[in-house]
C-alpha cells in the first residue's frame, strides 16, 4: 500500500463496537515483532519511545529523534503507522502543523495529539485546541492525505481520583464534539476506566472513542460492547518487556 492507501485503511479499522487493537511499540524491532504477531496497524507510545532512548515522557525526547524513529519503523514494516506526538512540540497551531508534516514526510499516517499544556498547567481552552487540530487537518488536506488525528483529552488522566471522573464527562463530550468539528478523526480518553462513563462518551461522541488499557480496565470484548472503536496499551508493553529483561538479567548476575 502507498501512504494514502494506508491512511484510508487505518481509518477504516476504527469501528464502533469492533475496535482496532493497537499494542504500542517503540522502535523498528518491536514494530516487526507486533506485525508478525498479526497486527493490522502500528502505533507508538510516547512514554515508551522516550524511555527507550533514555528520556522522560512529556516532549523531553528531541523531536528529531522521534521523527527518525518513525522513519525507521515505516521503512521496516509495511503497515499503517500512527505516532504518539504528544502536543506536536509546539503550543502554536501553525508550527504544530509544520511539525506534524515532518511525520507525514517519513510515512506516518496518523498521530495522537493531546490537549494538556506541556510544560505548563492544565489543558488548552477548547477553542484553542480546536484551532491547533484545524491547522493540522488543513496541512494534511494540502498534502492530500486522509491523516488520522486521534484527538486526546487529558481530563481523566490528570484526575487521579476516579470518583471525580463522572463530573468530567460533560466537558469531555464537549471537547470531543469540538475536536471532531475541527477535523479530528478519533477521540482518545486515557485514564477513563468506568464502563458506564465509557459507554456514555461512546454514545455521545461523533468520533470513534479510544480507550487505553490500564489496571482496572475491561478486556477488549467488554470495551467493544460499550461502543469503543479503538483500544491501545500505552506504556504497558514497554514496562512488561523491561521487567522481563530485568528478571532474566538478575537471574544471570545473581550470585550462585
Amino acid at each position: 500500500m502507498n501512504q494514502n492507501e494506508k491512511a484510508k485503511a487505518f481509518g477504516a479499522l476504527h469501528r464502533k463496537g469492533d475496535p482496532v487493537v493497537l499494542y504500542n511499540i517503540w522502535d523498528a524491532g518491536t514494530a516487526k515483532a507486533v506485525a508478525d504477531a498479526g497486527a493490522k496497524a502500528l502505533a507508538t507510545g510516547s512514554w515508551s519511545v522516550a524511555a527507550a532512548h533514555g528520556y522522560a515522557d512529556g516532549e523531553k525526547l528531541p523531536m528529531s529523534v522521534l521523527v527518525e524513529t518513525a522513519k525507521s519503523i515505516t521503512a521496516a514494516v509495511d503497515l499503517p503507522l500512527s505516532v504518539d506526538f504528544e502536543g506536536a512540540y509546539s503550543a502554536e497551531a501553525e508550527s504544530a502543523a509544520a511539525n506534524v508534516a515532518k511525520l507525514v514526510e517519513v510515512g506516518a499516517i496518523g498521530i495522537n495529539f493531546e490537549d494538556q499544556v506541556l510544560g505548563g498547567d492544565g489543558l488548552y481552552p477548547i477553542e484553542r485546541q480546536a484551532a491547533r487540530i484545524r491547522a493540522i487537518r488543513e496541512m494534511a488536506e494540502r498534502k492530500n492525505i486522509p491523516f488520522f488525528i486521534n484527538a486526546r483529552t487529558d481530563l481523566f488522566l490528570a484526575e487521579s481520583d476516579l470518583s471525580k471522573h463522572a463530573g468530567l464527562v460533560d466537558e469531555a463530550i464537549e471537547r470531543g464534539k469540538a475536536y471532531a468539528a475541527a477535523g479530528g478523526s478519533g477521540f482518545f480518553v486515557p485514564g477513563l476506566i468506568d464502563p458506564a462513563l465509557i459507554e456514555k462518551i461512546c454514545a455521545a461522541s461523533p468520533l470513534p472513542v479510544n480507550i487505553m488499557m490500564r489496571t482496572g480496565a475491561r478486556d477488549v470484548k467488554a470495551l467493544a460492547r460499550l461502543g469503543v472503536g479503538r483500544v491501545s496499551y500505552g506504556p504497558g508493553p514497554y514496562r512488561s518487556i523491561m521487567e522481563k529483561l530485568k528478571q532474566e538479567a538478575a537471574a544471570i548476575y545473581s550470585p550462585l
